[in-house]
C-alpha cells in the first residue's frame, strides 16, 4: 500500500513544497494537487517535480470542462516529462457551482464526456493522429462548427511514457461503474471502508466486469485523519470542520454528491440536518452534528494499535494508496511509522 497526501497550502504552496520534499525522504509516495478556483495545479505540479525526485504527482482533480482535451493531454505529457515519468492524471466533473460559477460553462453530461475525455486524451499521448467523433467532443471540428480548416494532428513531442495513469473522481453510482471500467485509478472522498459494499459494491462489480485486461487492477486512492494517540475524541474533532464543509456546504441544498454519499452511508437524517444548519449559517452547530461514527469510519485516529487496524481495514477494502492528512507535530514521523506499518 502506498502513502500519499494532499499538498496542504495556506496561501503560499512554495512553503508547501519544502514540507513535500521533506516527506518524501520519509516515504511519502505520492502527492495530489487540487484545484477548485485558487492556483491552477499544473503550475504548481511543475515546482513540485523540481523540487522532487521520486514521489508521484498527481492532479486531485482537473476538471474535465475548463481544458480541452488536448491541453488536458499537453499538461499531463509534460509534467511526465518535467517529472522523470511521475505524473498522475487526476480527472473529474467537478460541480456546477465552480464550472458554472467560475468557468461560465455549462454543467452538462458529465458521465459522457468524461469517457470521451479520457479516451481523447490516451490517445492524444499515445501520439496518434486524432479523429474523434463523439456525442461530447468531435476532433477535427467539423466544418459546420468552424472554418472548416482543422485537419487530423498528432503531439508534436514525444511523451516521457506512452501511457500516463488517468485517475477519475467519482462517488455516483453510475460514475463509480464508470471509473471501474475504464479508469486506471479511483479517486473516492470522505470513504468509508466498511461501507464500500452498501454505497458503491453493485457499481464496482458491474463496471470491473466490462474492465479490460491491458488497465490492470484499478487502483483506490482513499484515506483521511490520521492521529495516533488516546485522545480519540479531541483528534477527531479536527476533522468535523471539513466534513460539514463537504456534507453541508458543498454545491447546492438538491445537489451535494457528498451528503448523498452519506446518506447512503446510513446518515440520512444527520446529513440533513448538516446541510441545513450549514446553509444557513450555522457552521459550528453542522459541525457537531456530524456523527461520532462517520468520523470514526473516515479517518485513522487512536492508539497506534487502533489506527494499524484501521490501515488494515482500507486496505482489505480495495484501497491500494492510504491518502492521508498528517495531524502530528512531526509529519514526517508519522510517514515513516506509517510506511513501516503498511510495508
Amino acid at each position: 500500500m502506498k502513502i500519499s497526501t494532499m499538498l496542504q497550502y495556506a496561501g503560499n504552496p512554495r512553503d508547501a513544497a519544502d514540507q513535500v520534499a521533506a516527506w518524501e525522504k520519509a516515504g511519502l509516495d505520492t502527492v495530489w494537487v487540487a484545484e477548485a478556483y485558487g492556483f491552477d495545479s499544473p503550475t504548481l505540479m511543475g515546482y513540485l517535480a523540481a523540487r522532487t525526485e521520486t514521489v508521484e504527482i498527481g492532479a486531485a482533480i482537473l476538471n474535465i470542462y475548463s481544458r480541452t482535451p488536448g491541453t488536458l493531454a499537453q499538461t499531463a505529457a509534460g509534467l511526465d516529462n518535467v517529472s522523470g515519468g511521475r505524473a498522475i492524471l487526476g480527472l473529474g466533473a467537478s460541480g456546477p457551482q465552480v464550472i458554472e460559477g467560475w468557468h461560465g460553462l455549462p454543467y452538462t453530461k458529465p458521465l459522457g464526456r468524461t469517457r470521451e475525455v479520457v479516451e481523447v486524451v490516451r490517445a492524444m499521448i499515445r501520439r496518434e493522429t486524432i479523429e474523434y467523433s463523439g456525442k461530447q467532443i468531435t476532433l477535427p471540428l467539423p466544418p459546420d462548427q468552424g472554418t472548416g480548416l482543422g485537419k487530423p494532428l498528432k503531439m508534436l513531442t514525444k511523451p516521457e511514457r506512452p501511457v500516463v495513469p488517468i485517475y477519475i473522481a467519482a462517488l455516483g453510482e453510475a460514475n463509480v461503474r464508470a471509473t471501474a471500467e475504464y479508469a486506471d485509478g479511483w479517486l473516492p472522498h470522505l470513504y468509508a471502508p466498511e461501507k464500500v459494499d452498501v454505497a458503491w459494491g453493485e457499481s464496482l462489480r458491474a463496471g470491473k466486469e466490462k474492465r479490460s485486461a491491458d488497465l490492470g487492477p484499478l487502483e483506490v486512492v482513499a484515506g483521511g485523519l490520521v492521529a495516533i494517540g488516546d485522545d480519540v475524541k479531541a483528534m477527531l474533532d479536527l476533522a468535523r470542520p471539513i466534513v460539514a464543509l463537504y456534507v453541508g456546504g458543498m454545491g447546492a441544498r438538491d445537489k451535494n454528491f457528498y451528503n448523498e454519499l452519506v446518506c447512503r452511508y446510513g446518515f440520512e437524517q444527520e446529513a440533513k440536518e448538516i446541510q441545513d444548519l450549514y446553509l444557513d449559517g450555522h457552521k459550528r452547530d453542522a459541525e457537531a452534528k456530524v456523527p461520532m461514527e462517520l468520523l470514526e469510519m473516515i479517518n485513522l485516529v487512536g492508539p497506534a494499535s487502533y489506527v494499524q487496524e484501521r490501515i488494515a481495514a482500507f486496505r482489505e477494502s480495495g484501497v491500494t494508496n492510504l491518502n492521508i492528512i498528517p495531524a502530528s507535530e512531526d509529519p514526517a514521523a508519522t510517514i515513516r511509522q506509517l510506511k513501516e506499518w503498511t510495508a
